[in-house]
């Protein structure tokens, strides 16, 4: 009878995530930031995006974790696959029932390869893998960092009909440390071109208990809103926020400037300057 009650639980949470979802007005060139959902569309061939964005998640019971600013960087290295790497400035808040002190720092390098594995067409969805690793820059005595080298290993799914473009996927999160468990997550996201300059999109994430280290002991299911203005051609700004719908209570936002340019663009066409790099960070709470 318990485990009937608890996947009701589940299932009246990811029902009330769907409604938002489909009651929400979504977008159609942007895939992966600024939602927790990813997608499975690499960068072009010889093409760069960068993200300099803040990212916070928190919960009450493991505190807040405020990446900021983060650099993301995103290299179309050959035809459908995509090098990817984060750097993110951390701080790590605690409980407000804990009298300890908040620390700042250098947090875990992210690496990642996405590979496109089908291109889309007019009845087939696309599809990719995008795994990736971090490694253990942070110090974990503070909060920084999670102490040892850990991987995320998902599957990506995406169709786009007019303006409409809609992905989502999940898979498994690999720790080996203490405090941490290994668990499943999974998201969809649907988002809309509203006009030439504003997206509009909402998903609807979930996972697994992350481990006592952070405070997560429960599941929970997120939903989010967010989307994108684009300033000029090759610069943007990117904007999310959300919170759980079911079981563990869990708050997320997202901002960010991002950049793209390639080889076919002119020269160098929207690539950052020097003196916008530093604007935003990333923040993810947790």
């Amino acid at each position: 009878m318990q485990r009937v009650a608890c996947f009701l639980r589940r299932a009246r949470g990811w029902l009330l995530g769907l409604i938002v979802l489909l009651t929400a007005a979504p977008r159609a060139a942007f895939a992966g930031p600024p939602f927790q959902t990813d997608d499975p569309d690499p960068v072009p061939f010889r093409h760069f995006e960068m993200y300099a964005f803040e990212l916070s998640d928190g919960t009450a019971q493991g505190g807040t974790a405020l990446e900021a600013p983060a650099y993301e960087v995103n290299w179309g290295a050959v035809p459908n696959v995509q090098i990817h790497l984060i750097v993110p400035l951390v701080s790590a808040f605690p409980p407000a029932s804990q009298k300890i002190p908040t620390y700042v720092g250098v947090g875990d390098t992210e690496l990642g390869v996405k590979l496109r594995l089908v291109k889309e067409t007019k009845r087939r969805p696309e599809v990719g893998i995008f795994p990736f690793v971090e490694l253990p820059s942070g110090n974990a005595a503070k909060g920084l960092g999670v102490g040892s080298t850990w991987y995320r290993m998902p599957l990506w799914v995406q169709k786009s009909w007019g303006s409409w473009t809609s992905y989502g996927g999940g898979g498994e999160v690999i720790v080996r440390q203490s405090g941490y468990n290994d668990y499943p997550f999974a998201g969809w996201q649907v988002q809309r071109q509203i006009n030439k300059k504003l997206m509009l999109g909402a998903e609807l994430f979930g996972h697994g208990a992350i481990g006592d280290a952070v405070g997560s002991t429960k599941y929970a299911t997120m939903a989010d809103l967010g989307g994108s203005y684009e300033f000029k051609e090759g610069f943007d700004l990117l904007f999310a926020a959300g919170r759980t719908v079911a079981g563990q209570p869990e708050t997320y936002t997202y901002a960010a400037l991002y950049w793209t340019w390639g080889k076919d663009s002119g020269a160098d066409a929207g690539a950052p300057q020097s003196g916008l790099m530093a604007m935003l960070g990333k923040v993810h709470l947790r």
